[in-house]
């Protein structure tokens, strides 16, 4: 979505500029073309050099390139861009923005773009919350720019709320939705499960597993900026998604997972199993908690409801249902079986003996197999990276079968 697009960002006075840095960092990698222009104030806070070596073109300061007289124009890099950023948006820029104004050639590329724009707002939490600065957010808002909101956190004046910009990856990530909106995924619904399940022996304990959902949030993520609709059933986990296209339900134990995941099921074209479900759960349930007394403490264990197993019984033409396996021993084999057991189309298989990979790591290095017997190993990437190349490799299979019907 972001290959060969041309990325101009506007980086104003703040404090946030800083991380501007990241966020050329960012785009490059994404395999975009980026030029900077930075702003008088901006420059206080981080070099030109800085970023010229980042994006690897030469950073626009003002008006004029050279003291031969040799300007920049502004016209030229409006119709240049595929998107404008401004991040950090201050509050002042914001206002001349808003207003038309256009001091410098910040303000000036913003009047001639013709590409989209989104501001991604910095400013203090009081600042924000001003009622011009929301007079200002909502005009440009009516003008057709996109508005990058900014996050509640800890703040340059030590306080503590919203005014934060946007992290760089959120940034990228809206990017990504922005160009991806007539993406390859446009049209279908994707069903995630991420997660861990938790099976409760009384009020206060449970039967687990150490799943953090990190793989399965990326891949709804990833999913929503190719243009899916996600529905993502997460079992309990700190980790969030905020995204238009994503709609979390959240449960806790695997049967609540099966109800909540098989009202889904019928509409998805594409189905990622990605949760860790507890594959035993207690007989009977304790309704106050059990007192520590006996030496020993026997707990009758039953089996949960077999998520993957059932639902790839339910499975439909069109459907794509991909499944984990997370292996110690015999990890090829185990995996294909139950690639073909579960009825699924693809497996992803991870293995505890990788270092970095697994439970709890922000890393992942899987091997992807497929019914027809290919199969894909990714390098040690972040699991960001991994749901990339797994949607991707998906996309892909889908284009080529798409190829041969026609052919």
């Amino acid at each position: 979505m972001l290959k060969a697009r041309k990325i101009l960002l506007g980086v104003s006075g703040s404090i946030a500029a800083y991380k501007s840095a990241l966020l050329v960092r960012l785009l490059v990698k994404e395999g975009c073309e980026v030029k900077v222009i930075l702003t008088g104030p901006a420059a206080g806070f981080i070099t030109p050099l800085t970023l010229a070596t980042l994006s690897r073109n030469p950073v626009i300061t003002g008006f004029v390139k050279s003291d031969a007289g040799e300007w920049n124009n502004h016209v030229e890099l409006g119709l240049w861009a595929d998107a404008y950023v401004v991040a950090p948006a201050s509050a002042n820029t914001l206002a001349k923005c808003a207003a038309g104004l256009c001091d410098n050639m910040l303000t000036a590329v913003y009047l001639s773009a013709r590409c989209p724009v989104f501001f991604a707002p910095a400013m203090d939490l009081d600042m924000y919350g001003h009622p011009a600065t929301r007079r200002n957010l909502n005009m440009l808002l009516s003008y057709g720019n996109g508005i990058i909101p900014a996050q509640s956190g800890e703040l340059a004046s030590g306080l503590n709320g919203e005014g934060r910009m946007a992290e760089p990856e959120d940034i990228v990530s809206h990017l990504r939705t922005h160009f991806g909106s007539k993406g390859p995924l446009t049209g279908k619904t994707v069903l995630v499960t991420a997660g861990p399940t938790y099976e409760a022996i009384d009020p206060v304990r449970f039967v687990g597993n150490h799943s953090t959902g990190k793989m399965g949030y990326a891949l709804a993520r990833y999913a929503a900026e190719r243009g899916a609709k996600v529905h993502l059933v997460s079992g309990p986990t700190h980790l969030t998604l905020d995204h238009p296209a994503v709609e979390v339900h959240r449960v806790t134990s695997a049967q609540e997972m099966y109800e909540s995941a098989a009202r889904y099921f019928p509409d998805a074209q594409l189905i990622f199993l990605a949760a860790a479900v507890a594959d035993y759960m207690p007989r009977s349930r304790a309704d106050q908690k059990i007192k520590k007394k006996e030496a020993v403490f026997s707990l009758e264990l039953e089996k949960t409801i077999d998520i993957a197993a059932t639902l790839g019984q339910q499975k439909q033409a069109g459907q794509v249902v991909v499944g984990f396996a997370l292996e110690t021993e015999n990890e090829q084999e185990n995996a294909l079986k139950k690639l073909r057991s579960k009825n699924m189309d693809l497996i992803i298989l991870n293995s505890l003996r990788d270092d970095g990979a697994g439970f709890g790591h922000e890393t992942n290095r899987v091997t992807i197999f497929d019914r027809e017997g290919d199969s894909y190993r990714t390098q040690l990437l972040p699991k960001s990276e991994i749901a990339q190349k797994i949607v991707d490799i998906i996309i892909e299979k889908s284009e080529n079968e798409q190829k041969k019907n026609v052919s």
